[in-house]
């Protein structure tokens, strides 16, 4: 095939021209070892390197009504295809044997259309690519180089390893996070319980010896007073807080606030970094190692990211790339978001024609950051709801008890 590409090396040096591959993967290797890196390549007569990020209309509408997979049943997905088609099975028989082997309704639909088309004569990229709302650009990119090299199987392989890391992250942040939301939920109902049918309880002992109450016991006992009195509006008002608060983290100045928040927090932001950083570097490197274009793997590592200052990073770097400029000028310019290690692997992987290697080490290592940092976190958190549980407790005891013991103390 003949490729229009477009390269660069280390010191700024640009390539432009035409040369003949089996595959656009092969051609990036050939130029490696020339000492440039593939910024860009498209098939002459053809709209593929536009289109390896393919957006075609969703057909059918089965996205809009199963768009939500869950990652583990994507990854089992694509786990089983790559061994099939490893195995030698055809690509058709393989799909055919996932959806009767997948329990989900909704995704067995998915795949019987994607069969369906594939069978019509579509590539399975292009298949794949009418749900983008399962399949995101990251997977259909990789598929899309896995069928321009001739080596499907590898790219699922690939691809298969980036979902089971993804997740693996994602549980431990989760984990991480579930023990203190399961305390706070707790805490909240044993107080709205004791507000019910406790405090008024005590409320009457303290009418009868006809003591005069502290500031903090009125306060308890004009919240629980309220809560019997408006229980059906007290609900209501707190579930429209709660759907209130919901609509408005989902507005964009909301999700911008936050995503400044969190890496500005002591610890959370610490750990925040590490995550986005495991997820740029294990991102990035399974794309290069499919054969996909830096300018396209960043733009789709963008993609990927949640937090918008780190997808602006990316978006310069992609820019800086266009402009001849490296990779790692752009994490260079960012050390409050992507540490310094970043950029020095980036640079020697640029350095040494491995970028994609360099950054399979680098997401390892911040993998094995985080999941010591979610285990630290949790031994923090503990103590620290303790103090929490405790201050609550004692408030509480102190509040209600304090007027009986005064009441005693009087008589006597």
């Amino acid at each position: 095939m003949l490729y229009a590409f477009k390269a660069k090396k280390l010191s700024g040096e640009e390539l432009n021209g035409e040369r003949e591959a089996p595959h656009k993967r092969e051609l990036a290797r050939s130029l490696r070892q020339e000492g440039y890196m593939l910024i860009a390549a498209t098939e002459k007569g053809e709209h593929v390197a536009k289109g390896i990020r393919m957006r075609l209309p969703v057909s059918a509408g089965f996205t809009r009504f199963f768009g939500h997979i869950s990652l583990t049943e994507k990854l089992m997905f694509t786990r089983n295809l790559s061994v099939m088609i490893k195995a030698g099975l055809s690509l058709t028989r393989a799909l055919d044997t996932l959806e009767r082997q997948t329990k989900s309704s909704a995704f067995k639909t998915i795949i019987r259309d994607v069969t369906e088309h594939v069978k019509k004569g579509e590539s399975f990229s292009e298949s794949i690519g009418r749900h983008p709302r399962v399949f995101p650009a990251l997977f259909t990119s990789m598929i899309a180089a896995g069928e321009l090299s001739g080596k499907l199987d590898e790219s699922l392989t690939i691809l298969a390893e980036q979902m089971k890391n993804e997740h693996e992250l994602r549980r431990k942040v989760r984990g991480a996070l579930i023990y203190p939301a399961v305390i706070l939920c707790v805490m909240i109902l044993i107080g709205i319980l004791m507000l019910i049918y406790v405090v008024p309880t005590l409320t009457s002992t303290f009418t009868e010896l006809g003591i005069e109450l502290p500031a903090s016991t009125r306060s308890i006992i004009a919240a629980s007073n309220f809560l019997l009195a408006n229980g059906l509006l007290s609900f209501a008002a707190f579930a429209g807080f709660v759907y209130g608060l919901f609509m408005f983290m989902r507005t964009e100045t909301a999700k911008r606030g936050l995503d400044v928040v969190i890496v500005k927090m002591p610890l959370i932001g610490k750990i925040a970094k590490e995550i986005n950083s495991a997820r740029t570097a294990r991102t990035m490197s399974s794309l290069i190692q499919s054969g996909v274009s830096i300018v396209e793997t960043l733009s789709i590592t963008r993609d990927v990211l949640q937090n918008h200052l780190f997808r602006n990073v990316l978006a310069e770097a992609r820019e800086g790339i266009q402009k001849g400029e490296t990779i790692t000028n752009a994490f260079n310019k960012h050390p409050e978001l992507y540490p310094i290690l970043v950029s020095e692997m980036i640079a020697v992987g640029e350095e040494t024609g491995k970028t994609a290697e360099m950054l399979e080490r680098l997401a390892e290592f911040y993998e094995g950051e985080v999941s010591a940092a979610t285990k630290d976190l949790s031994s923090i958190v503990e103590p620290f709801l303790m103090v929490l549980i405790g201050a609550v407790v004692g408030f509480f005891a102190i509040s209600m008890i304090q007027p009986l013991y005064t009441s005693i103390a009087e008589g006597f």
